[in-house]
């Protein structure tokens, strides 16, 4: 006879036993392909990321290198999405935010494309999302696969490709009958048919002076059951092809005007999009080194060995602002350097009270040309940057990438009201450096007053 003790033991082995088995036969049936590793179909074996690999790069997602036709390098198991960009520099920035943070919601990869120069110049070349972001490390931190289009598809094939996507600008304004134009789908060789997305989509429907959309209403056009509800005959694209909203590479054809609660809200601290996305977009490591420089050169430290002080940033959007004044005249719109600098007052103070910092340094950025101007500016002590070479050194586009940087590293930051290049750098402030912010009011003598 088996001791009852043996015989107890005997069977919780036994238990233990077959319960493993049940988790290894259930984990059988319940398994799913992974978006994050590439199977190599042929030999049954999982590529495994070596130690320092990249876990969410563009070698788990994509068949291989970039290749003359973007679908021959899509994977069957996973699922993209992307759109273009068709503003100024910064609110493309916004618009890419968006993207990779719709991408969060409906679980796919983004394809994100490049930089175009709307503002700079149509000469000037294109710059990839990678050389003014740090996309691994975005990457490891969201744990999110990203790419780029020059990744999927080789920036040199001249092969045209079909494309089904959604067109949100269709539905959220009446001024337009056409899709949002963008020059990104020329550049990628894409034949775009577009399909009018559905005008429940509008955060603020029948509301002819707000053209924004909510990330839940467009991630619903990324499942089969909402999709199938809501396909109408789509517009011809250029080469007169009619498809239907691609479903492996979910695609749209505008994302600057979308938010999750209401208009513009990446001013507010709850932004998801920031929190989840645009706080952990840093500069590529090259950019960031470059603005270092210029930082430096700026307080004119020549020694290694003295570190950069603390300094506070500030940002002055004049130029098409002018526009927006009417028939105020542009010293009475515009506020006085007077007013900026009782704004720097403020922050000085707030970092001395909540930090313990005296800052005695100030950058300040500004697209404004006046000499009279800037020599007011220099009469307050501050600093200015000297891109007298920037341009002739690295291309047009780096007076404008060296400023956003040189805005985002100080300790505090003032800006100009109703400026989305201002509204990033006071996020970035406040978010990476645990700085103090202020935004100052023009249009009007006194708008500022307070």
């Amino acid at each position: 006879m088996i001791p009852r003790t043996r015989s107890f033991y005997t069977i919780c082995i036994s238990l233990v036993g077959l319960s493993v088995l049940g988790i290894l036969s259930s984990s059988l049936w319940t398994l799913r392909p992974s978006n994050h590793r590439l199977i190599q179909e042929e030999q049954s074996v999982v590529q495994h990321p070596l130690e320092g690999d990249d876990l969410f790069g563009p070698q788990y997602v994509l068949r291989g290198p970039p290749t003359q036709r973007f679908r021959d390098n899509l994977r069957p198991d996973v699922q993209y999405v992307s759109s273009w960009i068709s503003a100024g520099w910064t609110n493309d920035v916004m618009t890419y935010i968006n993207l990779i943070y719709l991408a969060v919601l409906t679980n796919r990869v983004p394809i994100v494309g490049m930089f175009v120069p709307t503002h700079v110049g149509g000469s000037t070349p294109t710059v990839d999302f990678g050389e003014v972001f740090d996309v691994p490390r975005l990457r490891k931190t969201l744990g999110r696969p990203i790419v780029e289009w020059h990744e999927v598809k080789d920036r040199n094939s001249t092969v045209s490709e079909d494309i089904g996507c959604w067109s949100v600008w269709q539905a959220v304004q009446n001024r337009e009958e056409a899709p949002r134009s963008s020059v990104v789908p020329g550049y990628l060789k894409l034949d775009i048919s577009y399909t009018k997305a559905p005008t429940w989509i509008n955060v603020i429907p029948g509301y002819e002076h707000d053209q924004h959309s909510s990330f839940s209403s467009l991630a619903t056009l990324g499942f089969p059951d909402i999709r199938k509800d809501h396909l109408v005959e789509p517009r011809e694209s250029p080469t007169h092809m009619k498809l239907p909203p691609d479903e492996q590479i979910l695609c749209y054809d505008y994302l600057y005007y979308v938010c999750s609660n209401q208009p513009f809200e990446f001013d507010f601290d709850y932004s998801p999009a920031w929190l989840f996305v645009g706080q952990h977009m840093h500069w590529a490591p090259k950019l960031q080194a470059l603005a270092d420089d210029y930082i430096r050169a700026t307080f004119q430290i020549n020694d290694p060995s003295v570190q950069t002080p603390p300094y506070i940033g500030i940002h002055i959007r004049h130029g098409d602002f002018s526009n927006y004044c009417g028939d105020i005249p542009l010293e009475d719109c515009f506020a006085p350097i007077s007013v900026i600098a009782r704004r720097v007052e403020e922050v000085k103070k707030e970092l001395m009270q909540k930090k313990g910092i005296a800052v005695e340094h100030v950058i300040m950025t500004s697209d404004e040309r006046k000499e009279e101007w800037w020599e007011q500016v220099r009469q307050q002590g501050w600093y200015q940057v000297d891109h007298s070479q920037t341009v002739e050194r690295y291309g047009r586009w780096y007076p404008v990438f060296i400023d956003a940087v040189i805005q985002s590293d100080g300790i505090g930051f003032v800006g100009t009201d109703r400026s989305t290049m201002s509204m990033l750098a006071r996020r970035r402030v406040l978010s990476w450096r645990g700085g103090a912010v202020r935004v100052f009011r023009w249009g009007r003598p006194g708008a500022d007053d307070h």
